[in-house]
């Protein structure tokens, strides 16, 4: 299994001990039984939120990726956006973010982005990519800004297949985003990193997760 970063592996520890990555038996919106599930919901204190955005930032930062600013699509995407960019600017790198309301407003400032002016190199910020809904629409609103997007922050890659149709594509939500939209995307860890933090673990009950895991990645990896 390739090595992955100290960062990937460090952030799955946390997800572990945090709650947020779970397993068992779920069903993922595609249908499928995952041993695994991930609610990046459950980031709901201050310090798993603070030690959230410390690991988005240092992903942002060591990937090196240029953008001005960043977008938070609703709803998860808001306290992303903002969190982030406390960090980012606690390591030196000030940028502005903003984010949508579902609703557009008729009153105040009106319309449906709130925050900084959308302009520049925007850096859309999610929790996961399942189905690249929230990317497109986060496109189209930044594009109709006169901005322009230049990339997607996610805390985990599922890398697995999508689904058309009902069907299992032959690649992942991700490499969609990448190969059609023309986004770079930066997960700060993967199903790769998942899996060798399972296999080198030194706690057995976590150890007993790795063959379901692995399994499903066989069946529905890309």
């Amino acid at each position: 299994m390739p090595t992955t970063s100290p960062l990937a592996q460090s952030f799955v520890q946390f997800s572990v001990e945090s709650g947020v990555l779970r397993f068992g038996e779920f069903k993922t919106k595609a249908g499928r039984l995952s041993p695994y599930f991930f609610n990046a919901g459950l980031f709901n204190d201050g310090a798993k939120l603070g030690r959230l955005a410390e690991f988005y930032a240092r992903r942002l930062l060591d990937a090196g990726l240029q953008f001005d600013m960043l977008f938070g699509p609703a709803y998860k995407g808001i306290t992303l956006a903002a969190a982030v960019s406390i960090e980012l600017a606690r390591l030196g790198k000030n940028v502005p973010y903003a984010y949508n309301r579902k609703e557009a407003k008729d009153h105040g400032e009106g319309g449906t982005l709130v925050g900084a002016p959308v302009a520049g190199k925007v850096l859309i910020i999610d929790d996961v990519i399942s189905a690249g809904t929230s990317v497109r629409e986060s496109i189209t609103m930044i594009q109709a800004a006169g901005a322009t997007p230049c990339g997607v922050a996610i805390a985990l890659d599922r890398q697995e297949k999508a689904t058309e149709n009902g069907n299992d594509a032959p690649y992942s939500a991700v490499q969609q985003v990448e190969q059609q939209l023309g986004l770079r995307v930066c997960a700060i860890a993967t199903l790769t990193d998942l899996l060798q933090y399972l296999q080198s673990n030194a706690d057995p009950q976590l150890g007993t997760h790795f063959a379901s895991v692995a399994a499903y990645r066989d069946r529905y990896g890309v």
